[in-house]
Parts: structure tokens; C-alpha cells; sequence
């Protein structure tokens, strides 16, 4: 698959396609089983060529097993999902149960991701808003062995379950992107910036998007430890913009007429496209 809006956008990193499979691709990068890892590290290898394949046994972390669609694996974090509550907003300090859990971490030789553990993220208040968070997220198991990850120029549409297109994008091409996705529509409000982790955005919430009359695209990125990580591989001033199939092709189908052609458009990109 092509994509007529990353050619014209100018894209410095490959689109990337998610496709839910039964077959597990050859030679694609997976994280092993049961081992922490980061989505981003996968998005990060595949806008740069590579594939990547999950399972419901290699999927890196719990944020990423719940992002890519293998249910609620927060229900699996140390010391269970109320110490994923604590973890992400005030900390596990003042718990009995989060203190043990927390020395056996920092034993394990895992120094930062205890310090967290303990002192939390602080990304939410108080645990009740993370509660509040995990039970408005559309948590979901995909109907597939695996979620892949590859460049879109790879996809085959025709043979391959393709469901969202992820475009890594700096600001002016998030703009245009946001007025393309509306440039359609009889509504203005057809892009989201949730507060979600990074995978939640180019995976989850677009599968709930999928499932609209009208699906829209996600920005994502908006989560400090994703943009963290990410950083490491790629650029600091890059956003994800997430697209379920259907919308990705109404954009598609819209390039040649929109502003993307006109004067403004152009100052801002700095140069003339032909048709």
C-alpha cells in the first residue's frame, strides 16, 4: 500500500500499517516472551524498514499487552491492578503490599521502574483516577494470534487484515493531517489528543474508532515515557497520528482536491507539488 498523503506531506519516517494475523511473519523483530519492553522501540524499528510481530505472550509491558488489544493485562502488573492504580498516580510507598513489592523490584536490579513504583508516575492525581482511566479505556481482545506492525509501502490490503495507519509526523504535518481528516466532514471534531500511552494511541483507540460510522484519527505521543523512549531512536519534536483503515483512505481520496495544492499550504511547506 502507497499512501498519496505521506508522499505530499514529505514524511520523514515510513507510515506504518497494523494488521491483526494468525500468521506469525518471518524474520520480524518481536520482544521475547514475558520480557518488559516498549512498543515504541518496535514503531521506532519499523518506520525505519523493519516488521514487527506481538503476541499475547510477547507483547513488552501491560500498558502495551492492554494498547495492542490482549485485554486487560494490568490485571498481571506487580502486586495487581490496585498497585498499577498507585503506580501511575501518587506510588506505592504508603502500601504494606506496594513496599514489598517494590524492595523485590529494586532487587531485581530494576532501579528506575521501582523508584516509579514506589514514588509514582504521577501522571493521574490519585489512584481513583487511574481507576476512573482503566474503566473508560475500550480494552478489547483482538480476534487474531498476533498484531503486526510493518511499513505501509509492505502492506498488501488485499491478503493482509489491515486495521489502522500510523503517520509519525512534526507539527506542521500534524496540522495538515487534522484539517485533511475533516476536510470531509460535516463536523469539525473528527481528531482526538487523549491522554493515553503511546500505544493506546496507534492501536487501541483507533480499533474503537473503527468501529464508528464516521471513525476519526488519534494523536498520540502525549505520553511522557512513550515520547521518552521514542526520542532515544528518532526525534524529540515527533507526533503519531493514527488512522483506522476507512479513514485513511476518505483522506486519501481527498488529497488532490484539498489545500494541500493551495498558496497556504505551500508557504508552509516551503515548495510547489504538482498533481
Amino acid at each position: 500500500m502507497l499512501s498519496r498523503t505521506a508522499s505530499i506531506l514529505k514524511l520523514k519516517y515510513q507510515p506504518a500499517a497494523l494488521i491483526w494475523s494468525d500468521e506469525k511473519p518471518s524474520g520480524a523483530v518481536e520482544f521475547k516472551p514475558d520480557r518488559w519492553g516498549c512498543v515504541m522501540f518496535s514503531l521506532a524499528s519499523v518506520v525505519k524498514g523493519r516488521t514487527a510481530v506481538f503476541s499475547r505472550q510477547s507483547y513488552g509491558c501491560w500498558g502495551g499487552g492492554v494498547g495492542l488489544g490482549f485485554g486487560n493485562k494490568y490485571q498481571e502488573f506487580p502486586g495487581g491492578q490496585e498497585c498499577f492504580y498507585n503506580f501511575l498516580s501518587s506510588g506505592n510507598k504508603n502500601s504494606e503490599n506496594g513496599r514489598a513489592v517494590g524492595d523485590k523490584l529494586k532487587e531485581a536490579g530494576l532501579g528506575e521502574f521501582g523508584d516509579d513504583f514506589l514514588e509514582g508516575e504521577r501522571y493521574l492525581k490519585g489512584p481513583e483516577h487511574v481507576r476512573s482511566y482503566v474503566e473508560s479505556l475500550p480494552i478489547t481482545e483482538v480476534p487474531a494470534e498476533y498484531v503486526v506492525l510493518k511499513p505501509l509501502q509492505q502492506a498488501d490490503e488485499e491478503n493482509e487484515n489491515v486495521q489502522v495507519v500510523t503517520f509519525l509526523v512534526d507539527a506542521d504535518q500534524l496540522c495538515a493531517l487534522v484539517v485533511l481528516a475533516n476536510h470531509g466532514r460535516h463536523s469539525f471534531n473528527n481528531v482526538s489528543i487523549p491522554f493515553v500511552a503511546g500505544c493506546q494511541a496507534i492501536a487501541l483507540l483507533p480499533y474503537a474508532e473503527a468501529l464508528k460510522e464516521e471513525p476519526g484519527a488519534v494523536v498520540g505521543l502525549m505520553d511522557p515515557s512513550a515520547r521518552k523512549y521514542l526520542r532515544r531512536m528518532l526525534d524529540r519534536n515527533l507526533m503519531s497520528f493514527s488512522m483506522p483503515l476507512a479513514l485513511f483512505k476518505e483522506m486519501e481520496n481527498n488529497v488532490d482536491n484539498s489545500f494541500l495544492f493551495r498558496n497556504t499550504w505551500q508557504a508552509i511547506a516551503g515548495g510547489s507539488e504538482e498533481k
